[in-house]
């Protein structure tokens, strides 16, 4: 089989936005495109790969715990050994938590580590591993944050602070690689159909079961893929989904109390222990 033009490795690809991204490429790009697909759940992203390979995407799965430094290297070392080079990197991996920073008892303050281990981490050390190699390419660097990284939400002060530390990172990063031929994009959706607010943690570190934010104005995840792509390609610095997001990081600098008023009013209208 012809080697890939270009190899794309996507962690968090088992499913949301990272699954659907792959989906999308693989349509696109067809056997030009070799993914590499990260997660934890093997049969989860086999199920993505087969859909991906029907489009003639050649595919490579890596179930891997990339809360683990040593998963994030295998991973880059596996793409490599497979194709030789990595032309693009989407750091997608990531889990969300609502919770009031009171209601957080200090016994359980340690998933607040987690979640930065899940969420800027993991960024790190495959953006590190692999930067040298998309270096040699001139390639691109992805990395999906939120709107909770732009502005702070009630009950999202783990969250957003995982977030801010990516955009930070990202955006110093940029300003090192980029005049070396390496882009960098960042990606800030707002709510998006998919099911991380469910699945992320509570005040107790379990999880919540129910989301924290408004769901009735979600973004499909397919809008949302679609709009990282675009970026992607055409190698913008940042891709700001919504035109709250866009209005609200100007706003803070002019109006900052009408843009807490605006995140408190993205609250979910239900009871809940975490969410008054």
């Amino acid at each position: 089989m012809t080697p890939p033009q270009q190899v794309v490795v996507i962690t968090g690809a088992s499913d949301g936005i990272g699954a659907e991204l792959a989906r999308q490429m693989a349509q696109k790009y067809g056997a030009q495109c070799g993914l590499v697909l990260a997660a934890r759940s093997a049969d989860k992203l086999e199920a993505v790969a087969e859909v991906c390979r029907s489009y003639g995407a050649q595919t490579l799965v890596q179930a891997l715990d990339l809360r683990q430094q040593a998963a994030c290297r295998q991973l880059i070392q596996a793409s490599l050994a497979q194709w030789g080079h990595i032309d693009t990197l989407v750091n997608n991996a990531g889990v969300s938590a609502h919770a009031m920073f009171d209601e957080v008892s200090v016994d359980k303050l340690v998933w607040y580590e987690e979640l930065m281990t899940i969420n800027f981490w993991t960024t790190l050390w495959c953006t590190h591993e692999a930067l040298p190699h998309l270096l040699a390419r001139r390639g691109r660097l992805v990395a999906v944050s939120s709107l909770a990284g732009l502005v702070g939400v009630p009950g999202r002060t783990a969250y957003s602070a995982t977030k801010f530390a990516v955009g930070g990172f990202m955006e110093a990063l940029r300003t090192e690689v980029e005049p070396r031929g390496v882009s960098v994009t960042v990606a800030y959706p707002g709510v998006v159909a998919t099911q991380i607010r469910q699945r992320g943690f509570n005040a107790k570190g379990e999880a919540a079961g129910v989301s924290g934010l408004r769901e009735d104005k979600a973004m499909s995840v397919e809008e949302c893929a679609q709009l990282i792509l675009e970026g992607m390609q055409s190698r913008r610095r940042e891709v700001v989904m919504t035109l709250q997001g866009r209005l609200g990081r100007w706003l803070k600098l002019i109006a900052p109390s009408w843009v807490d008023d605006l995140a408190r009013k993205a609250l979910a209208k239900q009871t809940s222990p975490t969410t008054p």
